[in-house]
C-alpha cells in the first residue's frame, strides 16, 4: 500500500505573525488587540486588517496563565541614571526576599515609556513598578485596568504614588547656602526629567521665603546639557552679577557644571558653592565630593513594592536628607 504522509495541522497565527502582515511592532500589534490606547486609527485598521486575514484570534490558554501567579514583577527604569540603578537594586532585593522575579524594561531613545510598559504587561507580570516622567495619566489609569501600576518617583493621581518630598529636599539646600551667606543662588532646571517641574517650583519658593535672589537656567539632566547651559551663563553674565551657589537639578547635572566652572577658572567652594539631588555614586566620589540631596532608596523600593502587592496599593511620600561635603563653602558679600 502506498505510504500516506501524515499532514501537519496547520501553524496558528501569532501576534508576532499580525505585526509582520500589519507592517508595526509586537507591542503596537498588541495595543490595537487589546483595545488600549496609544495607536493611530491608520495602526488600528492595518492590523485589525492583518488579524481578520490570518484568522488571528488570541490563545485562551495564554489568557488563563496570565490569570494565574506568575511571581514576577515588571519594572521599567531610564538607562544611565545612576538612581534607578540604586532602585533596580533595592527592588531586587525586596522581590526576591518576596520570593518574586523582576522583568527590567529600560526605556530610552528607542524605546518609549508606553512601548515599554505594554510589553512588560504583555509578559504576564503581575504588577508593574515604573519611573514614568512624561507618559500621560490617562495612559497610566489604562494600564492600571488590567494590574496594578506603581509610579516611582512621580506623583500620579491614577495609579498609586511612591514619591520622595521634593520641596524638603530642595528648601534644605537652600537654607544650608543662605546660612552659608549666598544670596545669589541658580537652579540648573532638569527639563523634562521626572521631579524636574517640582524641584523647579520648590526652588522658587524656598528663594523667596529665604529672601535670596533666585534665578532658572533651562539646562537638563545630564552632565553635557548641564555643561553647556552654565558655560553659555559664564559667557553671557558679568562676574559681579553671577550666582555664587549652584543647585544642579542632579549629581549627573551637577558633574557637568563642575566641568564648566572649572573650564572658567572658577575654584569650588571658594568662590561658587554647587550642589546636586539624589546623593548618588557621583557624588559621593573622591574628586566631586559633592553637596547632595539623598533620596531614601531603600524605604522608596520596599514601598514600592508592598503597593504593588498590597490591593489597593497606597501611596507615600518619603523625607529626604541633606548630605554635605566639600562643594559648598561660606560667602561673604
Amino acid at each position: 500500500m502506498p505510504q500516506h504522509s501524515a499532514q501537519r495541522p496547520a501553524k496558528r497565527p501569532t501576534l508576532a505573525d499580525v505585526a509582520r502582515a500589519s507592517g508595526v511592532s509586537v507591542a503596537l500589534a498588541s495595543i490595537v488587540l487589546r483595545e488600549a490606547e496609544g495607536a493611530s486609527e491608520e495602526s488600528r485598521a492595518r492590523v485589525k486588517q492583518a488579524a481578520a486575514e490570518l484568522g488571528y484570534r488570541p490563545d485562551s490558554r495564554a489568557r488563563s496563565l496570565r490569570s494565574s501567579r506568575s511571581r514576577t514583577l515588571g519594572l521599567a527604569l531610564a538607562l544611565g541614571e545612576p538612581l534607578h540603578a540604586e532602585l533596580a537594586d533595592a527592588l531586587y532585593a525586596q522581590a526576591d526576599s518576596q520570593g518574586f522575579e523582576i522583568i527590567l524594561g529600560a526605556t530610552g531613545k528607542h524605546r518609549d515609556e508606553l512601548r515599554v510598559l505594554n510589553t512588560l504587561i504583555d509578559a504576564g507580570v503581575e504588577a508593574v513598578i515604573g519611573v514614568f516622567p512624561e507618559l500621560p495619566a490617562a495612559q497610566l489609569a489604562q494600564a492600571a485596568k488590567q494590574l496594578p501600576v506603581i509610579s516611582l518617583l512621580r506623583q500620579a493621581e491614577a495609579v498609586p504614588s511612591i514619591i520622595t518630598d521634593e520641596a524638603a529636599g530642595i528648601e534644605q539646600l537652600v537654607s544650608h547656602l543662605a546660612r552659608l551667606g549666598h544670596e545669589r543662588m541658580l537652579h540648573l532646571d532638569g527639563g523634562t526629567a521626572v521631579s524636574a517641574q517640582q524641584r523647579r517650583e520648590a526652588f522658587l519658593a524656598s528663594v523667596e521665603r529665604t529672601k535670596v535672589s533666585g534665578q532658572v537656567l533651562h539646562a537638563g539632566a545630564d552632565e553635557a546639557v548641564a555643561f553647556k547651559a552654565l558655560q553659555h551663563y559664564f559667557e553671557t553674565t558679568p562676574p559681579d552679577e553671577r550666582a555664587t551657589a549652584i543647585l544642579a537639578f542632579n549629581d549627573r547635572a551637577a558633574l557637568g557644571a563642575r566641568q564648566a566652572i572649572d573650564l572658567a577658572g572658577i575654584s569650588v567652594p571658594e568662590q561658587i558653592s554647587l550642589t546636586g539631588y539624589d546623593d548618588s555614586e557621583f557624588a559621593r566620589l573622591a574628586h566631586a565630593d559633592l553637596t547632595s540631596v539623598r533620596q531614601d532608596v531603600a524605604a522608596l523600593a520596599k514601598a514600592a513594592m508592598q503597593a504593588a502587592l498590597d490591593s489597593p496599593g497606597q501611596s507615600s511620600t518619603h523625607a529626604p536628607k541633606l548630605v554635605v561635603r566639600g562643594s559648598t563653602g561660606g560667602h561673604t558679600a
